[in-house]
């Protein structure tokens, strides 16, 4: 740009939906992405996903990712096979689950011959991704040609997650990637941002807020324990990263302090599995109450009970395991994975149980399922739902409405504007006027493929 005292920022994708965030920074001769991730809706991938990308490719300097979750990392591949050169930056656990989960993605989008995706989704194409990538811990400085400095903050969302801040011409510009639910059972609560200029922040909850964590804990406990009582199936669609964690964490508690009777527990999921591997090895990044639990020498990750079942065949077997049982399996909107096979299997019969604790994305399974359809259709059949439905909102990994704002004020004095993404319309409208009437910032909620200047 001609002005090297701006900088412009295009909202690529994320903007206006909850997914798929993709934001370009370009200034003084310099072009900096932030996230690469897939755009997710009623697929697992929406067709978009697979047009080209709205900007040269393999021009970009450095493609920063702000964490691990698929909606943030997801076109990688796409991104080297469009030409990307540059380098990608993260924190170290990052990079580890990035590995892990676009691996995960690759085995099933490689089987879209319609858009082409095995040629993209290769083991070479995130293995080039890998091997350019750079890591940083919390804090430490990045200093780039033309006066750019990256750092991460921890943003307390999932393992390894980061805020990233941007010092240029003595302004800072944050993006916030996901903000976590603080305080987490595992992680560091999100560090407070104090003195920005511009702020890039997420909305996802902007319009509601959830159960405090006391409430959530107790509601687990009594569903687990109606469950029990009426020897059903409790299903719990989760997301692989971070949530399911949290759950081992909380289930290992209350099964340590003999709140709730011991059943059969089952982990579901390879690739969850393999994440929770990723959480025991990174132990170091979770908060002290967690980590005096660990090193008083409770296995937070296993208790009686818990079975990990990798493989097809002790998925299938599940079925056949006696009442009252527990199955945790992916994914968390039920938009695929083997959840998929329990809900048909369980979906129908009265004292069976499904739990929803995320997000469910318009346009997904979940989200009719928690909207009180009587009637889906899973893999082709119809399947009524006799199961009871509940829901735990406090479990998400993002941070409600009124700690939003509470983020937010900690740099009211300084923010000359709060751009909203990575939400809902109504979510990020909603807390752009709360965020006006309460803290008088100015606020902005842009559109998908909109560019604005910032003055630095």
């Amino acid at each position: 740009m001609e002005n090297d005292k701006k900088l412009k920022v295009t909202f690529c994708s994320g903007a206006g939906t909850v997914t798929g965030a993709n934001f370009l920074i370009e200034g003084n001769g310099k072009k900096f992405l932030v996230d690469c991730g897939l755009i997710q809706g009623e697929k697992v991938a929406d067709d978009l996903n697979w047009e080209k990308f709205p900007y040269d490719v393999p021009s970009i300097d450095i493609l920063f990712i702000t964490h691990g979750h698929i909606d943030h990392i997801g076109r990688i591949p796409k991104l080297i096979s469009e030409g990307f050169k540059g380098r990608i930056v993260s924190t170290i656990p990052t990079k580890e689950i990035t590995d892990i989960m676009l691996a995960d993605t690759a085995h099933f989008l490689s089987r879209d011959e319609e858009h082409g995706l095995a040629e993209i989704y290769t083991a070479e194409n995130i293995k080039k991704a890998i091997d350019s990538w750079d890591t940083l811990e919390y804090g430490q400085k990045l200093n780039i040609d033309h006066g750019f400095q990256f750092s991460f903050k921890d943003s307390g969302h999932i393992l390894g997650s980061g805020m990233l801040e941007i010092i240029y011409n003595n302004k800072k510009i944050v993006f916030t990637g996901d903000l976590g639910n603080s305080p987490s059972p595992l992680l560091r609560d999100t560090e407070k941002i104090t003195d920005a200029d511009y702020l890039f922040m997420e909305s996802c909850y902007g319009d509601r807020n959830h159960e405090d964590r006391d409430t959530r804990k107790k509601k687990l406990q009594q569903i687990i324990q109606e469950n029990y009582d009426r020897k059903g199936t409790l299903m719990i669609p989760v997301f692989s990263l971070e949530r399911t964690q949290e759950l081992l964490y909380e289930i290992d508690t209350l099964i340590e302090n003999k709140i709730i009777p011991h059943m059969s527990i089952f982990l579901d999921s390879p690739l969850a599995i393999k994440l929770t591997a990723v959480y025991e090895k990174y132990e170091k990044y979770f908060n002290p109450t967690a980590l005096r639990i660990i090193k008083g020498g409770d296995d937070v990750f296993d208790f009686i009970g818990l079975k990990m079942t990798e493989d097809t065949e002790e998925s299938k077997a599940i079925l056949h395991a006696p009442d009252p049982k527990i199955i945790m399996a992916g994914s968390g909107m039920s938009n695929g994975g083997r959840i998929l096979h329990h809900e048909k299997n369980y979906l129908p019969y009265a004292n069976n149980t499904i739990l929803l604790i995320g997000y469910q994305s318009v346009g997904t399974l979940g989200r009719s399922i928690e909207n009180g359809a009587k009637k889906i259709r899973i893999m082709g059949e119809d399947i009524h739902i006799k199961a009871n439905v509940e829901m735990i909102s406090g479990y998400s990994g993002h941070k409600d409405s009124d700690h939003l704002v509470s983020f937010v004020e900690d740099t009211a004095k300084t923010v000359k504007k709060v751009f909203l993404l990575m939400g809902e319309p109504k979510a990020s409208m909603f807390l752009a006027q709360k965020l006006q009437d309460n803290l008088g910032v100015h606020t902005h909620v842009p559109l998908a493929g909109e560019s604005v200047e910032i003055d630095c």
